[in-house]
């Protein structure tokens, strides 16, 4: 059998981005993925003439120094590979408590500038709350606050046995009292993150959003598959393997408890093959990963991560619009579209259960992305216009697939006419669509509970480190979420590694 340094189970992009820091480092490796092409959540795809993004609105911009992906992306040898388009703004807002449309600049200084312009009573506010964001934003962007390698690949909340981690909720609180009209303004698009402002720590929320105006927002010409290929192409040019349509079957472990060989199938079950390895690196979520290992090892590191919350699930909806959706008053790139219910900030943490009922008035907060609005590199027509929003597993379990297809069709249905009443026209232009929900996720993903950003925010700090040794996770589940923290995640976890070596 060959042998490798490291086997990779799943070519999503905190295993490629590992993958390639290893190979390009000189270690044999080997990425392993079920599905037909790499990239998992970061992957684009067409549905008929209809482009789909699997996932990226928006990222900090790697091209930034201080960003977090700036170096490890160059170390991957990804960096320069694909084109990074500014977004412009860092979102529009709609609806709620906002009486106006109000447009966040994607960097500091325009967006104080904004908002005490929209909001002069809150000046002093504004500016304590930018400095705290820009200072939590420039600590993690600095070497000396890149401390994930040994401890965490997300900033654990400041707590103390007396005083719980303050929560978003509680410091908007604060600074702003009863005033949810400046709350919304400044975190309408928490879906991003989480799904409740009253439990997603102010520290977290902070280092997030304070990225985007840190190093502004941008989005990969031609979508997020784009740089998945990329980082694979960056893996086999230094020698390194990525198979497709192979499907990981057993982890071996030794009587020492490390990790021995891989043992890898084709989709139907045949041509069973078993490599040996040194170490394992797991993009697979851990409750997959130890579906694969004996016993006595999988009940390890189950219980390592007992304690740990899935993230949030979204539903994505995609339309194909005959005509650019600027045409119906789409006016920016990135739109956080509130409902009228939604009249406080902490109202956010009741969409997510919307979905379990029939579609009513009640429609949840929704990102709207006019990809056509910036040199997206995304084909049309049809015109691409992506809707996401909070959703839960539970909303569709449960359901026979005739009754969860005639469900989703409904919402579908009611989500398009919701966006027709804010701008007019637009339904009657749709064309063709792709309705993903929680369950699409959990499906396709192999996502337990259908989460996207791997454990909430509000939950233990994760690690690269599992409890067994020679084994580690590069993905969400190791870090914050999002593309920023997978690869933070998957640095972090090849730093560990090469530190080993």
């Amino acid at each position: 059998m060959t042998a490798y340094d490291a086997v990779v189970i799943g070519a999503g992009l905190g295993g490629l981005t590992t993958a390639a820091i290893l190979a390009r480092a000189g270690l044999k490796i080997i990425v392993i993925e079920r599905s037909n092409s790499v990239g998992g959540a970061a992957s684009s795809y067409k549905v008929g003439d209809l482009f789909v993004e699997g996932s990226l609105h928006e990222t900090s911009n790697p091209q930034d120094p201080r960003d977090p992906k700036h170096a490890i992306l160059a170390r991957a040898g990804a960096l320069d590979l694909v084109k990074w388009i500014p977004s412009g703004s860092f979102y529009e807002v709609r609806g709620g408590p906002l009486k106006q449309p109000f447009v966040l600049p994607d960097n500091f200084v325009e967006a104080q500038r904004a908002l005490i312009s929209r909001f002069p009573q809150h000046s002093q506010g504004i500016r304590q709350v930018l400095d705290e964001m820009q200072r939590i934003a420039e600590k993690a962007a600095s070497p000396s606050g890149r401390d994930i390698v040994d401890d965490a690949a997300k900033p654990a909340p400041i707590t103390t046995a007396d005083k719980p981690a303050l929560s978003l909720i509680q410091r908007f609180d604060e600074l702003f009292g009863d005033d949810e009209t400046i709350k919304c303004a400044l975190a309408a698009n928490l879906s991003y993150y989480h799904d409740d402002p009253a439990t997603i720590p102010w520290e977290v929320f902070a280092r997030a959003q304070g990225r985007y105006l840190l190093s502004g927002g941008c989005f990969i010409h031609g979508g997020s598959q784009r740089l998945s290929s990329a980082l694979a192409r960056a893996v086999r040019s230094v020698g390194g393997e990525v198979l497709v349509r192979r499907v990981v079957s057993r982890v071996a472990i030794d009587a020492a408890g490390l990790p021995v060989s891989v043992t890898h199938v084709a989709r139907d079950g045949h041509d069973p093959q078993t490599i040996d390895c040194r170490r394992i690196v797991s993009n697979a979520a851990p409750a997959t990963l130890a579906s694969l290992m004996p016993d006595g090892a999988a009940q390890k590191l189950t219980n390592a991560y007992a304690r740990q919350k899935p993230s949030i699930s979204l539903f994505a909806l995609t339309l194909g619009l005959a005509k650019p959706p600027r045409e119906f008053g789409v006016s920016s790139y990135s739109t956080q579209l509130l409902p009228d219910w939604m009249t406080r900030l902490s109202d956010y943490s009741a969409a997510k259960q919307l979905l379990a009922d029939e579609p009513n008035s009640r429609m949840p907060p929704l990102a709207v992305i006019d990809y056509g609005a910036i040199d997206s590199g995304i084909p049309a027509p049809p015109h691409v216009l992506s809707v996401v929003g909070p959703d839960q597993i539970a909303n569709w379990e449960g359901l026979s697939q005739p009754h969860y297809r005639e469900k989703r069709a409904r919402w579908l249905a009611a989500l398009v006419q919701h966006l027709d009443i804010h701008y007019p026209g637009l339904a009657g232009a749709v064309t063709s669509s792709s309705f993903n929900t929680a369950q699409s996720v959990r499906q396709y993903l192999n996502a337990p509970h259908g989460a996207v950003y791997g454990f909430a925010p509000d939950s233990d700090v994760s690690t690269p480190r599992t409890p067994i040794d020679g084994i580690y996770l590069a993905s969400a589940y190791a870090g914050s979420g999002g593309y920023t923290g997978v690869i933070e995640a998957a640095g972090a976890c090849a730093d560990i590694i090469l530190g080993e070596v």
